[in-house]
């Protein structure tokens, strides 16, 4: 009987934090890499002022265009590194970076703002990079298919803790938030 309700644990902030996450996951789509898709939105006020996906600079030839044979293979991945390795080889900005860049270009305030990322925690230079920005929360999406951990690496979790940061994930599928800081 009556139309099916959210579940309980559905507040006003977890449906905007599920709707900003997934639009993240849309723009990510957008992405030519070819290890990982990842989208970024900045958001000031329940507004988008800004997204990014992962890639290389404007106007610069994807990694596709790279490898001799033609193969649709990410070149770190060809020369034999793990995922988060042999990062000098890549030429992409990660969308993190990208959605300030973004902002940057059209004369947008990101101070702040929240940022939603359909990745797990950022990378140490991304977060550095968000906090110099003005970034003063960052939502994450802790179910992604290419993450076994929620920080991409070991000094995100050090400058998280010694930061201002709001830092949170959210699990769009579950339904839930998961607290970091």
């Amino acid at each position: 009987m009556g139309s099916e309700r959210e579940p309980s644990n559905m507040t006003p902030s977890l449906e905007w934090d599920i709707y900003f996450l997934k639009i993240a996951h849309t723009v990510g789509q957008h992405s030519k890499c070819l290890s990982r898709q990842i989208g970024a939105v900045l958001v000031k006020d329940k507004s988008i002022i800004s997204t990014g996906y992962n890639g290389p600079p404007a106007g610069i030839p994807h990694c596709d265009t790279r490898n001799e044979n033609g193969e649709q293979e990410c070149p770190r991945r060809l020369a034999g590194h793990e995922s988060g390795e042999g990062l000098h080889l890549c030429i992409a900005g990660h969308a993190e970076r990208n959605a300030i860049l973004n902002a940057a270009k059209m004369g947008i305030c990101t101070n702040g703002t929240t940022l939603y990322c359909d990745c797990s925690v950022p990378c140490k230079d991304c977060l550095i990079e968000l906090i110099n920005a003005g970034i003063t929360t960052i939502v994450y999406n802790t179910f992604t298919w290419y993450s076994s951990s929620v920080y991409y690496d070991d000094i995100s979790d050090w400058i998280i803790d010694n930061s201002e940061l709001r830092v949170y994930g959210v699990d769009p599928s579950a339904r839930q938030i998961v607290n970091l800081k």
